[in-house]
């Protein structure tokens, strides 16, 4: 509309609505961002308010345009719109009424909004890094309150930080070995684990030699004692074990129970040549001794949950199937019995036309007029081929639901594909010209109705990714007791991101109460169940190509 072309001039997006809920006029901003954004509905579908202003159930009720233009007085939102691409711009709103008309002005925050939550996020960093220099000041005053025990602290946090770095045990128990080692100078440390009475070796850090074979051994009863009441025991000893073999030398050995409250889980021995007193050390070796029970309690509590996890995404995915199952047998149940019904109800009309058909031909050998007996002659062969075709469909369909097929059958595949084709004839009649590179098969083993439901739904979909006139090619060929069906369209294709989605129970390219999202993952289960594989090839705006391949039985 001219008088709105002064709105040109706003840099602002600008466009004009008017009573019926129509857009008369866009300024040039407007269409620069919005250009596939036309249409009100699908404008207002993008569009969000901050916080939602209401609970209802009238979904225009979450609009903030609706509530632009119903509104009577002047109006102002802070609104979010998110693009088909995914895209999020944050806008301010401005509705002003002229007469029957609602100018909106749409002014773009998005920088100021990004702004407003970097600088949120500048202040939370100069919080945690306030937080951060109080503790750590606070750790200065303790270290400089307690100077005598920097180093051992020091080793504690060392063995400790390096348990906590990670959720295998594996990794635990070696990591720890590694420092022990190092801190008291052992040539050999290992974590037994006690299980049945008997401590069973599960990790080792340097010398493997003269391990028993089983790597399980047996204590002395004056260690056990030890070990009972949590203390380390620290021994020179000759053997390392009871039936060990008998070193060259006294060794130091040092045992430290791991204790989770009152289960023993295992001990960590270390064995050195060096011998010294333990005094400050023991400390540390109790510290590191509950570190690594609680590393190793919340290590086996994590790959429980892991575990749980995987069993849950695993149940998840059987539900999904048996649900994909049960929908598709209820569809093709319902179905049956619809078929049956709408068979029976055409066959007794069908059968009535028919007698009636039969009469009037006997009784055109009656009209003696030439001209009139040939028009009704005429008419009457018509009727007979739309009875004729009449009787194939509802044929056709009885066969292409056949819910009594419960084992594997012998079919004709190319036949079976005939019988499709014949149930999608008014969506390729006069519009797609249907090419079939049919090879010579033999009978295969299958569930019939379930492969026509498979093609049924490739071919549809094929039918409707064709806009205005097009080809669907069909090839068949067996090979290496393989069965492949090829379907292509020349239709606009599927996006490369999308191939690996579709076949995915839910999802769908179609709009809402278009397409379900079921009919590919359904057929890719009746294609599992067949023990083959359907995959796809697809350009956009070339068309795509699903191959179906089965194994022969």
């Amino acid at each position: 509309m001219k008088k709105f072309d002064f709105l040109n001039q706003f840099r602002d997006i600008v466009f004009v609505v008017n009573n019926h809920f129509e857009i008369v006029y866009r300024n040039n901003a407007f269409n620069k961002v919005f250009k596939n954004y036309e249409k009100i509905k699908k404008l207002s579908h993008g569009m969000n308010f901050y916080i939602c202003p209401l609970n209802s159930e009238i979904i225009e009720t979450y609009s903030p345009l609706y509530h632009a233009i119903t509104s009577p007085q002047n109006f102002f939102a802070c609104i979010s719109f998110t693009f088909e691409n995914g895209k999020k711009n944050f806008y301010d709103l401005t509705a002003v009424k002229k007469s029957k008309y609602t100018v909106i002005f749409l002014t773009d925050v998005t920088a100021a909004f990004e702004n407003r939550s970097f600088q949120q996020h500048n202040l939370e960093l100069q919080k945690q890094y306030d937080n951060l220099a109080e503790e750590n000041e606070d750790l200065l005053k303790v270290k400089q309150r307690a100077q005598s025990q920097a180093i051992r602290i020091a080793l504690i946090n060392k063995v400790s930080n390096t348990i906590r770095e990670s959720m295998d045990i594996s990794t635990i128990l070696q990591s720890a070995l590694k420092e022990l080692s190092i801190m008291f100078g052992a040539y050999r440390s290992y974590y037994a684990a006690f299980r049945d009475k008997k401590f069973t070796i599960t990790e080792v850090y340097g010398e493997v030699e003269n391990l028993p074979s089983d790597n399980t051994f047996e204590l002395d009863q004056t260690v056990l004692a030890a070990i009972s009441k949590r203390e380390i025991s620290v021994t020179n000893c000759l053997k390392e074990f009871v039936n060990a073999r008998t070193f060259k030398q006294s060794v130091q050995r040092i045992i430290v129970p791991v204790y989770h409250m009152q289960h023993l889980m295992g001990i960590i021995v270390m064995l050195s040549y060096q011998k010294r007193e333990l005094n400050e050390e023991l400390e540390i070796l109790e510290a590191i001794s509950a570190q690594l029970s609680n590393a190793i309690t919340r290590a086996e509590l994590y790959n429980k949950n892991v575990q749980t996890v995987k069993e849950l995404k695993q149940a998840m995915k059987e539900l999904k199937e048996t649900q994909i199952q049960l929908i598709n047998s209820e569809k093709m149940a319902s179905l049956g019995q619809l078929i049956a019904g709408v068979a029976h109800e055409i066959n007794t009309p069908v059968a009535s036309i028919k007698s009636n058909n039969t009469i009037v031909s006997k009784l055109l050998r009656q009209i003696t007029d030439p001209e009139l007996a040939g028009m009704l002659q005429e008419l009457n062969e018509i009727d007979k081929e739309a009875i004729a075709r009449i009787s194939n469909i509802v044929t056709s369909l009885k066969k292409f639901v056949r819910l009594d097929e419960a084992e594997l059958q012998e079919a004709d595949i190319n036949k079976e594909l005939d019988l499709t084709l014949d149930l999608i004839r008014h969506e390729t009649k006069n519009r797609i010209k249907i090419i079939k590179n049919y090879g010579e098969i033999p009978a295969v083993k299958c569930f019939p109705n379930m492969l026509n439901q498979v093609f049924m739904n490739i071919l549809v979909n094929a039918c409707q990714a064709i806009d205005g006139e097009g080809t669907i090619t069909i090839t068949t060929e067996y090979k290496d007791k393989k069965l492949v069906v090829k379907i292509k369209d020349t239709g606009r294709g599927i996006p490369a991101n999308l191939l690996d989605k579709i076949f995915t129970a839910g999802y769908t390219t179609k709009g809402a109460g278009v397409g379900t999202g079921l009919g590919l993952a359904i057929c890719n289960k009746i294609i599992e169940k067949h023990e083959g594989e359907i995959s796809v090839n697809s350009e956009v705006g070339k068309g795509s190509e699903f191959v179906i391949t089965i194994h022969s039985k």
